[in-house]
């Protein structure tokens, strides 16, 4: 992907151009800050659980081969925990495109700080273990190539960092993942004394929010999110560059808490449209669903990809308190 990273809290543009993200994007971001950030684990006060399966470019065939949609799975879930002054969090994802998967479990903490009445500033520190897979079944132009992988997986370990502010009106976060730019080997299909690899650049995300209230019982939120490929080693002259970026721009209406309608700009890609609705008692289980249009750059992309959402609310957690207990001689 390329683009213009918003720099600011409406994240205003700076040039990009073209590189392939190695991370997977969801058109529910902001209903998945745990996905982004480390530091959001728990964060508000309450935990949650959340599930988004995606089809993107829906029903696309590969000319030869197995090929097709890329598919994404991501399961998420987050709480605070008192005792350590924050929260835990996990995020696992399966991503699969044409002849690669990459599996990922991540286990993250955050500590809490107040801020004013209202806010909370997390920090937080992730850690994941990876499995990247090639299937092996590939074209390829020279047969002979020592680059071409077999049928074969690579496990590594690596980090992430991050920070979020989150308040009733607002919110904001900035994380980077695969600190340690892992080193994926692969056994070459051509040359058994040889290894193809693939190296986990870091990424890095930026996440606003902003609820206004239109009426007592209507609330706009914008959103915005802004997603980097950092290249090379810290140090390297062109690591933040910003040159290899991607943004995506939103807003949705929310009833009552309950029911919700938005719409979507990923840049240079697609238009997006989204529904949802929140059911059982305090409205904590939440089930969205996102259609994006794809609207540029059609080439070699079906017209459609789609999205689901689940996201149960636990309830805050509370002081627990017994009821009094009166009887003719005594008062608990």
């Amino acid at each position: 992907m390329k683009g213009n990273l918003l720099a600011t809290l409406l994240l205003s543009a700076v040039a990009g151009s073209a590189v392939a993200q190695q991370q997977p994007q969801f058109s529910h971001y902001a209903f998945n800050g745990m996905y982004l950030n480390p530091a959001y684990a728990g964060i508000k006060g309450q935990g949650e659980i959340t599930a988004i399966g995606r089809y993107q470019y829906f029903n696309y065939k590969a000319t030869l081969d197995r090929g097709g949609e890329p598919k994404t799975y991501a399961l998420t879930a987050n709480l605070p925990v008192r005792a350590i002054g924050g929260g835990l969090g996990i995020s696992i994802y399966r991503d699969e495109i044409a002849k690669s998967e990459i599996t990922s479990a991540s286990l993250s903490y955050s500590k809490h700080f107040k801020v004013g009445e209202e806010g909370r500033f997390g920090v937080g520190l992730q850690g994941s273990y990876n499995n990247w897979h090639r299937d092996g079944d590939y074209r390829f132009v020279d047969p002979n190539d020592p680059n071409i992988p077999a049928n074969s997986s690579d496990n590594k370990f690596d980090a992430g960092v991050g920070v979020w502010y989150e308040s009733p009106r607002w919110y904001a976060g900035l994380s980077v993942n695969n600190l340690l730019r892992s080193q994926y080997s692969f056994q070459s299909a051509n040359d058994a004394t040889k290894k193809a690899t693939a190296t986990a650049e870091n990424h890095g995300y930026l996440s606003v929010g902003y609820n206004f209230d239109l009426t007592d019982n209507i609330v706009l939120t914008p959103t915005a999110v802004g997603k980097l490929v950092l290249p090379g080693k810290f140090g390297d002259g062109k690591k933040f560059s910003f040159d290899n970026n991607s943004f995506e721009l939103g807003a949705r209406a929310t009833i009552n808490d309950k029911f919700w309608g938005g719409v979507g700009y990923r840049y240079d890609e697609s238009l997006t449209g989204m529904l949802g609705v929140a059911v059982l008692k305090d409205n904590v289980l939440r089930i969205g669903y996102a259609f994006d249009w794809i609207a540029f750059n059609q080439d070699a992309r079906a017209f459609s990809s789609h999205e689901i959402m689940l996201s149960y609310r636990l309830p805050k957690p509370g002081l627990a308190t017994r009821p009094a207990i009166r009887t003719p001689r005594y008062s608990f």
